[in-house]
């Protein structure tokens, strides 16, 4: 009996120690980009270099680095598609062939962006999980609005702004990627974009945006966009992998509560 009286209170001080953690290594990262490197004896790319995390010692290794390389390439993707989308529409007279080009990108930028959260790390994963669901529900109810109107897609969504109430969860999900790395890499452009994206699309939602408002943030959102992709591409990759010691940490915790 004495057993279970003390047994759980040690679990709710652990579960509060946890989530503990996480949010002081979430505010730590606002301020630090890499974890600190304890070993240099590392002699190629394909020898795996040693960091001093939060429990412990870690490697990464060539797959924790083309792990970063998909998930901004898939980012670079997704941004050139917005930036082709925005460009068509604006500039392109409508015809059939401008809808069938927007689809197409639009559904181009919908795998990018798939790919992008699918290889995200983030510490908190009720968190990765709920992004990855919100892309998911944005996709389903895409092909709803494609398969169920016989107007081009795009022409459907300006006509019919309640469709955003669907496919508006896959730029929730992509706004999430903003906010992550405004939060940890404290990125300009990306506290921009998680103003802007929601901004435009309840705004259209709303009918609250006058045309020339509504061109003007997509036009920054397409070049922001752009900026952020670049500048990720010739960030250092250990920023975008963290601690791994953390995400092993909670690996173990979850296992032993099971």
């Amino acid at each position: 009996m004495l057993n279970l009286t003390t047994e759980k209170p040690r679990e709710k001080s652990q579960v509060l120690y946890d989530r503990g953690l996480i949010l002081r290594l979430l505010f730590e990262s606002f301020t630090s980009t890499s974890p600190t490197m304890t070993s240099s004896t590392a002699t190629s790319s394909t020898e795996p270099v040693i960091y001093q995390g939060q429990f412990g010692p870690f490697t990464i290794d060539d797959h924790d680095r083309q792990g970063v390389r998909i998930y901004r390439s898939a980012l670079m993707v997704a941004a050139v598609c917005v930036a082709l989308v925005t460009t068509i529409a604006l500039v392109m007279p409508q015809s059939s062939t401008q809808a069938w080009l927007i689809a197409g990108l639009y559904a181009l930028f919908s795998v990018a962006l798939g790919v992008s959260l699918f290889t995200i790390h983030i510490y908190l994963e009720i968190l990765h999980r709920a992004l990855q669901a919100f892309w998911a529900v944005g996709c389903i109810a895409a092909i709803g609005v494609a398969v169920g109107d016989p107007a081009p897609f795009a022409e459907t969504v300006v006509q019919h702004p309640w469709t955003i109430l669907g496919i508006g969860f896959t730029f929730a999900a992509l706004t999430g990627i903003y906010f992550k790395e405004a939060f940890c890499f404290n990125r300009l452009e990306t506290k921009f974009l998680t103003v802007i994206v929601p901004t435009l699309l309840l705004g259209h939602l709303l009918g609250l945006l006058p045309i020339g408002v509504a061109q003007g943030l997509a036009i920054a959102w397409s070049g922001l966009f752009l900026v952020f992709a670049g500048r990720k591409a010739v960030q250092a990759i250990p920023d975008d992998i963290g601690d791994k010691s953390v995400f092993e940490y909670l690996h173990r915790q979850k296992a032993e509560a099971q």
